[in-house]
């Protein structure tokens, strides 16, 4: 069956990229709403749902526009302002009212010189944005913040959509694989007057998608899927969501650029401790402190053995990926752990994952993960396989499916 298997670009990001506000801002790893929509219309319209590691709120979002009450748990803040903004039911006021700041808006911001606005602290930002697109980016956002509290917040999040839609189109950087790349010829150049009508149509594509409401509004929680200490009280009945993969991408990475530009970060020591503290992240200071980091739970006999075959695979960095692959493991332990407390007595779960390779071994990410489940009282737990990656050939995308 494997080896049948295809890339499946409709699991991807992809496919969100036709569906209105799941395009908004896209983030590589996520998984499709077509994958979501196939799962939950199986279930009845009553069913609760979770998602335990939000992303960009593809599950929460479209369970809520197939009318299913849906909550989101997410650990990074800009996360799930995304996620709170792509969800939110806007009134045809805030939308027209966000349409007429932005238009003021861009005459606004000539009032402002280059020189005299600061970009946000990216290392080496000129890399990253041409001379003009950097001028444009800047003046923008000081007259965002000038002006906004005189705006609602529903309006002032979709101006805030499409400058960040600005942010990565105006940019050298290139965004089609889950390792960030820069083009060495800007095929993109525009000038000032250019950067304004590309912002002005981002924002009536985003106040369009907008006018398009869910038939609910779902829950969007920041907290640490370790922990789930907000959903004390709450029961769920069925967990649809893909939790970060053990192979070193950090979403801090691929998001840094408009969480700097939208003020989640202001330094790079921000963005490792957060990294720190998100599953499998492994920006800045979360590589370093893997050198000391101890287990504080039993290591399963399966994880062990992967763990002492990278370490033999290599003499510098054997022994920090082995630590950074048990780590993940046991931040999954608990995750899985916690979770079971909150599920109703018959929920079903679908876990999409993807298996790892460090220095050719080869970590089976779905059968660890559906071994704790089924230590969890999870019956009858089905790993199958979904679809090929576009990375090394060994490696692939499963769905665990598991029912208490």
């Amino acid at each position: 069956m494997e080896a049948k298997l295809t890339r499946r670009a409709e699991y991807t990001f992809l496919d969100n990229l036709k569906r209105g506000r799941h395009r908004w801002l896209r983030l590589t790893p996520a998984y499709s709403a077509r994958l979501v929509a196939e799962r939950l219309q199986h279930y009845p319209s009553s069913t609760r749902v979770l998602d335990p590691f939000g992303g960009t709120g593809t599950t929460a979002l479209l369970a809520a526009q197939m009318g299913y009450p849906a909550t989101l748990v997410e650990i990074n803040p800009f996360l799930v302002w995304l996620s709170r903004a792509k969800t939110r039911i806007y009134t045809p006021d805030a939308i027209q009212s966000a349409l007429e700041w932005g238009q003021m808006l861009v005459h606004k911001r000539r009032d402002y010189t280059h020189g005299a606005c600061e970009p946000p602290p990216i290392r080496d930002i000129q890399r990253w944005w041409d001379a003009e697109s950097l001028a444009w980016l800047t003046t923008m956002r000081t007259a965002i913040h000038a002006t906004q509290a005189t705006v609602a917040q529903a309006s002032v999040d979709l101006v805030w959509v499409a400058f960040a839609q600005c942010v990565i189109e105006f940019s050298n950087a290139s965004y089609h694989h889950p390792s960030l790349s820069f083009r060495q010829n800007r095929q993109l150049a525009l000038d000032m007057h250019s950067h304004d009508q590309r912002f002005l149509e981002y924002l009536h594509e985003t106040a369009r998608d907008a006018h398009s409401n869910p038939c609910l509004e779902p829950c969007v929680i920041e907290a640490d899927a370790r922990t789930l200490t907000p959903l004390d009280g709450n029961t769920y009945d069925l967990v649809i969501t893909s939790p970060p993969y053990a192979n070193r991408i950090s979403y801090i990475r691929e998001l840094r650029p408009y969480m700097y530009w939208l003020g989640f970060l202001t330094d790079g020591a921000e963005a490792g401790e957060l990294d720190w503290r998100a599953i499998g992240g492994t920006w800045g200071v979360a590589t370093s402190r893997l050198k000391l980091w101890q287990p504080q739970l039993p290591i399963p006999a399966s994880v062990a053995d992967i763990a002492s075959r990278i370490r033999a695979a290599h003499p510098t960095n054997g022994v920090l990926m082995a630590n950074y692959v048990v780590k993940y493991f046991e931040d999954m332990r608990l995750h899985i752990q916690r979770l079971t407390k909150l599920l109703a007595s018959d929920a079903t779960i679908h876990y999409i994952v993807g298996n790892s390779s460090f220095y050719g071994v080869l970590v089976p990410v779905e059968q660890i993960l559906a071994e704790f489940f089924a230590e969890q009282g999870f019956g009858s737990v089905e790993v199958v396989p979904l679809r090929k990656r576009n990375c090394k050939k060994e490696l692939r995308e499963f769905e665990i499916i598991g029912r208490l």
